[in-house]
């Protein structure tokens, strides 16, 4: 007669250790990554565990206040703003910098909060780091955003280290840079109305619209609509 209770024994012995071999795979995978890694894997993680609780479409603006409150200290938004005005930054005035940083950080979070609700389900696949040594002041984060059942999105942070903190200033999205693609979109903007406060007064309505109408009026790398 066979003793189920040896072999019941034996086979729980293997899956603990099976475990056991796993969770220490996934831990030296997750040491393994450097400083920049982490804080995209644990920012993304925390937004991902606290999105799976909401229906963001109906509660959109609980959605942006997730997203917010784990990437505005990620980012470099005096950057960002920075480098998206270009020419027209340095000739703005405090008001108008303090304007427009403030209208495209809105636009910029309650976008990431649609991309991040309508695929709530994704994982993060790591390139390696191209040059990275820990003294490194500036690097690009290259990853892979894996949807099941849909190709992955190549997504990649340009990051820049201040005061021992790394901070995203750029994000690429299948090849689409946002600094640039902004760039060249309220370039385009302020050429055609000669008015930077112009830009700023149609982003803001943009983002009103945007919370009235919850996530439909949201897309992620989209310029301006034209009059």
């Amino acid at each position: 007669m066979i003793n189920f209770t040896k072999r019941l024994g034996a086979h729980n012995g293997w899956v603990v250790f099976l475990a056991g071999m796993l969770m220490w795979a996934l831990s030296v995978g997750a040491a393994s990554l450097a400083p920049p890694q982490q804080l995209i894997q644990e920012t993304s993680d925390k937004i991902q565990a606290e999105l799976r609780k909401i229906n963001y479409k109906v509660d959109f603006a609980k959605a942006v206040e997730i997203v917010e409150k784990h990437i505005e200290p990620h980012v470099d938004f005096d950057r960002f703003a920075a480098l998206v005005l270009g020419k027209y930054w340095r000739k703005a005035t405090p008001e108008q910098k303090e304007r427009f940083k403030k209208e495209f950080k809105t636009m910029l979070i309650r976008t990431y909060a649609t991309a991040y609700g309508e695929y709530a389900e994704w994982d993060i696949r790591f390139k390696p780091l191209k040059d990275w040594t820990p003294d490194k002041k500036k690097i690009i984060v290259r990853t892979e955003f894996v949807q099941p059942g849909s190709q992955p999105v190549p997504v990649d942070f340009r990051m820049i280290r201040k005061n021992g903190e790394w901070k995203v200033y750029d994000v690429i999205i299948s090849g689409v840079d946002l600094v640039k693609n902004y760039r060249t979109s309220f370039g385009e903007e302020i050429a055609k109305t000669g008015s930077l406060d112009a830009l700023i007064d149609r982003l803001a309505e943009r983002n009103r619209q945007a919370f009235k109408n919850g996530a439909k009026a949201s897309a992620l790398v989209q310029p301006i609509p034209r009059a």
